[in-house]
């Protein structure tokens, strides 16, 4: 018997790094996503295969059953090491998955590039929480960690609005479907940069103004959400991205990269993350790809809708 799970991406529109203390983010689920498909195996272990989008296998291993149950780690962190800590933290929540089977054979299949940074964790996550039968928003708090804005991608099908309310997640689904959605582009950057300054920046000044900067937050985000036009649109972004800016310490993208740029540019999730949010009237690709950057999908090409 084959069972196959799906989850979907996610991008963060407004929210990012102040969404962990409360602050209300807007998030819209990916057309792309991640399945997993789980059948029956023998010898008290699972054969795990991982595809990327293009079929080629980027991990590939056999898990034994006592080493899930015991969560036996290497010293290095791998993804071999990752995985058994994930499904040690669901076998914690419910035993009887693995408590009660032969063993298994588990493919998992990214339909986007791994690279692209949509969710590859996020989607494994909830996919084997719904395979185990668990919440997978507990799941995450007791592996990885985070806000859980892309578990809610993951399961939901339109834009979300997210706030955490006492570690707890407040999820409202939303009709989002303006008339400017033409003049919205997403553009991969093609590199990681580090953002863990951006990260300690953000900690080491969220305590001074954080109940003002979460009030801002919240504004911006139901500016952006009742936009009329796209003028409206780009401007509570920009302000957005300026107030980011003041509070991580460190330049916009647009201000470090694309400074000539007529239109409005948005980091999504982390900053220095892997896709921008594009918004202007005229179209984006020829000033993109004389810049080297090759990689730009419409809002229709990205983003799931009903």
């Amino acid at each position: 018997m084959k069972t196959t799970f799906y989850s979907n991406g996610k991008l963060l529109i407004t929210g990012e790094y102040l969404v962990l203390d409360g602050a209300k983010a807007f998030a819209l689920p990916t057309k792309f996503g991640q399945n997993l498909v789980v059948e029956s195996g023998l010898n008290q272990e699972i054969q795990w295969k991982s595809y990327n989008y293009d079929n080629h296998i980027w991990f590939e291993d056999v898990i034994l059953f006592s080493e899930i149950i015991n969560n036996v780690q290497d010293k290095v962190e791998t993804v071999r090491t990752t995985l058994i800590n994930i499904l040690h933290e669901a076998y914690l929540l419910n035993p009887a998955f693995i408590n009660d089977a032969e063993g298994y054979k588990i493919s998992t299949h990214l339909t986007f590039p791994k690279n692209w940074g949509l969710g590859t964790s996020s989607t494994l996550l909830n996919n084997i929480a719904q395979w185990a039968k668990i919440d997978a928003f507990t799941l995450l708090n007791n592996s990885f960690g985070g806000s859980g804005y892309d578990i809610a991608c993951a399961q939901n099908h339109t834009a979300i609005t997210y706030r955490l309310d006492q570690g707890l997640p407040i999820v409202e689904t939303l009709d989002f479907n303006p008339d400017f959605t033409e003049n919205i582009h997403f553009v991969y950057l093609n590199k990681k940069q580090n953002s863990k300054s951006a990260i300690s920046a953000y900690y080491n000044n969220k305590n001074e103004n954080l109940a003002e900067n979460i009030s801002a937050n919240n504004k911006i985000t139901d500016l952006v959400l009742n936009a009329k036009t796209t003028k409206e649109f780009a401007l509570a972004l920009q302000k957005h991205e300026i107030q980011l800016s003041n509070i991580l310490e460190i330049r916009t993208i647009k201000e470090i990269a694309f400074p000539d740029f007529n239109g409005v540019i948005k980091s999504l999730g982390a900053w220095g993350g892997d896709f921008v949010m594009v918004i202007s009237k005229e179209d984006p690709k020829a000033y993109f790809v004389s810049k080297g950057y090759e990689t730009i999908l419409s809002y229709d090409e990205m983003i799931l809708q009903k």
